[in-house]
Order: C-alpha cells, then sequence, then structure tokens
C-alpha cells in the first residue's frame, strides 16, 4: 500500500472514530454519511483501535466502589481509596490500578508539587497511564536508591524521567543503590552530601508514590537477587507479611518485624512518609492483601490504589485479626 493510501486511510479511521465515540452516531449512520459499507465502517473502527488511533479506557462508575471506598475510609483513617475492577490479566489488573493513580496525580499536581517517587511495577505502571493532562512545574524525586537488575521500567530514576516527560516537569535521581550489605554502610551514604541533599528533597514531597511487597519467592526482592527464597521464607516466619517501597518490613499489625533484611535499603523510611500529605500506596496483585493491611494499620497511608478482591479482603482480614492486635 502506497504512502499516499496510507495516510488516507488513517485520515478514515480518525474521521469514523471521531464520529463514532465522539459525535455518537451509529456505524450504519456513518457508513451512509461517507459512502461506505456498515461492514467496512466496522472494520475501519476495529482498525483505528489496533493503530493506537482509538484508546478506550473503560472507568468503574463511582458508584460501584464508593462504599468499598467509605468502608476503608472509616476503617484506616484514610483520605481516599481507589478501586479498580478486577482482571484476570495482572497486566491489565495492574493497568487498572495504575491510571486511577493517574488520574489522582493529574487531579493533585500543580505548578512547584514535588512527588516523592518509589521503585516497582505498580509505580511504573502509572507513567503509562497518564494521558489527560496540562503542564505542571513540578518534580518528580527518587524516594529510594537504583538496582541494575530492576530494569528501566521498576527504577525510580526512569519512573521519575517518563513522569516529568508526561507532565512537563523535571526529575531527580537518587545516586544511590537502593541495596547495601549492611545497617552501617546505609548509615554511612546518608551522610554522602549527594545522597543527604536528594533524600532531604524527597523529604518535602506534596505526594509520594510508594509499592506494598508480599512476601513470595516471586517477589520483585527476590527476582533482583537482594534477597534469597530461604531469606523470604525465614521473615515470613518470624511474622513479616511485607514490605513499603522494598524496605520497613511490617507485620499484620503494621510494626517493623525483626528480620536481618530489615535497615538495608537506602530511601526514605515510614518516619519520612508520615510527614508527606499524601502517601499514596500501589499494590493491584490479589496476593498483596496481608501486606497492604500491614501498611495501612502503620498509619502513614493517606490514598490506597488497588484492586475490588483487594479491599473485601482487607477488610476481612482486618476484622478477623483485629482482636489479635496488642
Amino acid at each position: 500500500m502506497s504512502e499516499r493510501v496510507e495516510r488516507a486511510d488513517v485520515a478514515l479511521m480518525t474521521e469514523i472514530a471521531t464520529l463514532y465515540y465522539v459525535e455518537g452516531e451509529t456505524q450504519e449512520a456513518i457508513a451512509n454519511r461517507l459512502g461506505i459499507s456498515r461492514v467496512k465502517a466496522g472494520r475501519l473502527l476495529k482498525r483505528a483501535h489496533a493503530e493506537g488511533i482509538v484508546d478506550v479506557r473503560v472507568r468503574q462508575h463511582p458508584a460501584v466502589s464508593a462504599e468499598l471506598e467509605q468502608a476503608l475510609i472509616r476503617r484506616f483513617g484514610i483520605k481516599r481509596a481507589l478501586i479498580a475492577l478486577d482482571h484476570a490479566d495482572p497486566d491489565v489488573q495492574r493497568s487498572g490500578v495504575a491510571s486511577l493513580v493517574a488520574d489522582h496525580l493529574s487531579r493533585e499536581l500543580h505548578d512547584g508539587s514535588i512527588v516523592a517517587v518509589g521503585m516497582g511495577r505498580n509505580v511504573g505502571a502509572v507513567a503509562d497511564n497518564v494521558f489527560e493532562h496540562g503542564a505542571r512545574k513540578c518534580s518528580f524525586v527518587c524516594a529510594i536508591g537504583g538496582s541494575l537488575r530492576a530494569g528501566e521500567y521498576m527504577n525510580p530514576d526512569h519512573i521519575c524521567r517518563r513522569l516529568a516527560m508526561k507532565y512537563g516537569g523535571d526529575s531527580e535521581t537518587l545516586y544511590a543503590p537502593a541495596l547495601v550489605q549492611n545497617p552501617a554502610l546505609r548509615d554511612s551514604m546518608y551522610e554522602n552530601p549527594t545522597v543527604r541533599q536528594t533524600l532531604d528533597r524527597a523529604r518535602r514531597a506534596d505526594i509520594a508514590m510508594i509499592g506494598v511487597g508480599d512476601l513470595s519467592e516471586d517477589s520483585n526482592m527476590v527476582r533482583m537477587g537482594w534477597f534469597t527464597p530461604q531469606e523470604i521464607a525465614e521473615a515470613r516466619l518470624s511474622g513479616t507479611v511485607g514490605d513499603m517501597m522494598g524496605y520497613d518490613f511490617i507485620d499484620m499489625h503494621g510494626r517493623p518485624s525483626e528480620t536481618p533484611m530489615q535497615g538495608r535499603v537506602i530511601g526514605l523510611t515510614i518516619t519520612d512518609l508520615a510527614r508527606i500529605p499524601d502517601v499514596v500506596a500501589i499494590a493491584s496483585e490479589n496476593t498483596k492483601a496481608a501486606g497492604i493491611l500491614g501498611a495501612l494499620r502503620t498509619g502513614v497511608i493517606d490514598t490506597l490504589a488497588t484492586s475490588v478482591t483487594n479491599a473485601h479482603t482487607i477488610l476481612r482480614l482486618d476484622e478477623a485479626t483485629t482482636s489479635t492486635a496488642s
């Protein structure tokens, strides 16, 4: 097909998509209007999806999640709960949760805003789901160091850059490894002026986006080689149910867990997060309900972004375990 014909097809697909999705015309009316068959109109509409001309995003009606959101707000004292529809495909589920966070960011960000950015697939997916926005002179600052094994998609500096590109802001990298051998080395790194300057800026953030991890042998921390499956298993036996942003391991009641894995990651701590006005915890996987519950019970989470199934499970877990909390 020649370039001229391809351009003509693109123009026609765009016109059909506009008439169908924006003007509300039926496929039959569009076909009559453009002098083509209804079958061709439908075929070109489908092709418009495949070519990326049309981007359809299905949003959950507010009434569907309002009851769950209010239950979570009452139970945990958070400001907001962003509840995405369940989906069997984990990538689609992650995208659904991330799109709600992206919309939340687009509403809350303004010129001068600072966003502290964590690590992981759920945080990284937010940058991919920013679509409708205006340019903002805001800053995206790494709230945790980097890791070669994490790859570009999950590393906070790359996430910051993608977000800055989408919003027209700037990004700041934390020039430090995410994980070090022991707490003493971590404390020494905190004294480095470059590291201290970036973390101090992250501490002044208006919004923080963090992931919530689970303690499974398939967790990001194991895949990245941070901890061995044996270390993860031992941590679970000691009562650890998850982590916040790759460190600050917590038990079911939101208390710091006793594990040798603690204190080796360079980044913001729970104490730092408690001072940030809007800490957004993002977790789409249904394996993370216990970790999310522990994170909520720390009292530092302001906005929770997760799935319908997780929301129900968290509420049931909280009810079942409240009596065991000391």
